[in-house]
């Protein structure tokens, strides 16, 4: 069995390409490699969308709760893999199905994001995720990463 681990800010950085604006994992509470992982969102008044999306009643964008979810499963991956992302080696968000919106999510809210390992197979990487607040699903999907693939890319555009 693999130990669990937690992971703050400066080394979820490591493990993750993105930054602000657009690192959208705070803090991993939990993250047994192969399994599963348990992260948190601070949502703050602060959030750039939040300007636009809604003036009179701030709502976070269903799909940037879907983003954070994938950030949380790409960790999960990186970490079962013992990679660090770089200019050869990252994951990107491939597709998602069954994805659901239960309730919206405000400033002030903090987001328990749950990514499950659900399989790995041909470099395509499949996660059962759900997204809380207090305790309430928020929002769920199935979400798969692929690595990046240069190599192939550049002998597909060779021939």
């Amino acid at each position: 069995m693999n130990k669990p681990v937690t992971l703050d800010i400066e080394a979820i950085m490591k493990q993750l390409p993105h930054r602000y604006p657009f690192l959208l994992v705070d803090r991993v509470l939990e993250c047994i490699p192969g399994e599963r992982i348990t992260a948190l969102k601070n949502v703050t008044f602060n959030e750039p969308y939040f300007q636009g999306h809604f003036p009179h009643r701030p709502v976070m964008p269903g799909v940037i709760v879907i983003e954070a979810l994938a950030q949380a499963a790409g960790i999960l991956a990186f970490r079962t893999v013992g990679v660090f992302p770089d200019e050869k080696t990252r994951f990107f968000f491939v597709a998602i199905d069954r994805a659901r919106f239960r309730k919206p999510v405000e400033p002030g809210d903090q987001i328990i994001l749950k990514a499950t390992l659900a399989r790995a197979l041909k470099g395509i990487w499949k996660f059962r995720a759900l997204a809380e607040v207090g305790g309430v699903e928020v929002a769920s999907a199935e979400i798969m990463l692929a690595p990046e693939a240069k190599e192939s890319a550049k002998k597909g555009a060779a021939q």
